[in-house]
Formats: structure tokens, sequence, C-alpha cells
């Protein structure tokens, strides 16, 4: 259910911009089974550190780390060839496929962390056409909580990220979307816990819809019994 009277959803927008991971398809456990071993090698406490890898690319979650004597570029890297090689499990989002049907190809763009390679895997996995407008973890210089991929998203439709509504998970995320000036739907599918926030919600796709209006902008509707 979506949070009570919330604007959002009374809001038309010029184009959509959705993440990737936790947002259109769950890829936690191949996620979290890759960024084990690697955690593991480095010492550190696996239960913590997986709380941390979501939303944000891998190279930056490696920077934060700190580790001395390390080249976040190559852990990096074996990162992403270790999760090109484990996509089990990679799933669509309850209702992803349909909605993302219901919006023209022009009107919305996939904004990932993830390396372009990894993130057309894991669309093909999940059963996802990949879009025809995308951001991925190459195209930035610093990934999210930094706006920069947000607004390139919107730059690459013709719009303003201001009217632009950003699906996302993830706190990082979520703060991207903020900083570039866009509304936010947050999509809960894969939260374990409950998530506090002010934003617009909605637990998968199954129950909503898009609506292109006369003057082509778009609307999330509940769908009709």
């Amino acid at each position: 259910m979506p949070i009570p009277g919330s604007a959002v959803f009374a809001q038309r927008y010029r184009a959509f911009l959705f993440d990737m991971d936790g947002t259109l398809l769950n890829s936690i456990a191949a996620a979290e089974r890759v960024w084990s071993i690697w955690a593991e090698r480095h010492g550190l406490d696996v239960a913590a550190f997986l709380t941390t890898i979501h939303g944000a690319r891998a190279i930056d979650t490696i920077r934060r780390q700190a580790l001395p004597g390390v080249d976040p570029e190559a852990e990096a890297q074996w990162i992403t060839e270790a999760e090109l090689n484990d996509v089990e499990g990679v799933v669509a989002i309850p209702g992803a496929v349909a909605f993302l049907n219901d919006v023209p190809s022009d009107q919305w763009a996939l904004v990932t962390s993830a390396p372009r390679e990894l993130a057309l895997r894991r669309l093909q996995a999940a059963g996802i056409s990949p879009p025809a407008v995308w951001v991925t973890a190459e195209d930035v210089a610093n990934g999210k909580p930094d706006p920069a991929c947000y607004r390139l998203g919107a730059q690459r439709l013709g719009v303003a990220a201001q009217d632009c509504l950003v699906f996302e998970d993830a706190t990082v995320g979520i703060r991207a979307g903020e900083a570039a000036g866009a509304d936010v739907m947050v999509v809960t599918s894969t939260h374990l816990t409950p998530m506090v926030t002010a934003h617009a919600w909605i637990d998968g796709y199954e129950q909503f819809q898009v609506r292109r209006d006369a003057e082509g902008l778009l609307r999330v509707e509940r769908r009709m019994e």
C-alpha cells in the first residue's frame, strides 16, 4: 500500500528513472554470495559489511573500506567477474515486467550502480528487456548518493530531473534521487525490515499501472479490481 494521500500518486511526470537491483529485480542472494567471499578474504565482519553494499558501485564500496594495499579498481573488477558468473536466483520484482511494458521506451531509463555488462546479464536472468536508455557505473565519476547518475539519465531522455519520478530501494539511491531534484518512489519488495521514509512506497508493482495522458505525461495509478 502507498502512503495514504501521497502527492506522488497525483503528480504527472515526463519520465521515470529506475534503479535496478532491489527495484526492478532481486539479486540480493547472488550479490551477497560474492561479497561474502570478498569480505572474508579481507578479514571483514561479513554480516556488518553486507549491510553496506546495496545500491552503491563496487569500487565505491571497496574504497570506503580504506584497506591497506588494496587496489579498488582491481578488486571491483574481481567482484564484477564473480557476479557475472553467479545469477542464480536473480528474478524480477513482482509485477515489474508488466509495469515497464506500460511505459513508452523513450520515457524511462535504467540508472544503476552496476557495470553495463553485469546489468545486462542480470536483466536477462530476470526476464526484463534491456532499456533504450540507461546509465551504468562506467558513465559517472561518482556513484550514488551523488546525483550525477540521475541527472544524466534525465538528460539522455531529454527531460529535466525535476520532471522525473525515481524508483529506488536503497538509501544511497534515494539520496541521489532527492539531490537530483526528482520525486522518489521507494520499492520495498526486498526489504527485510521496514524502512522509515518520507517518500511514497510500493511493495512491488502488481497492483499498479502507468497512465499516459493526452499531453504525454505519466502517472502511477492503482489497478482497478
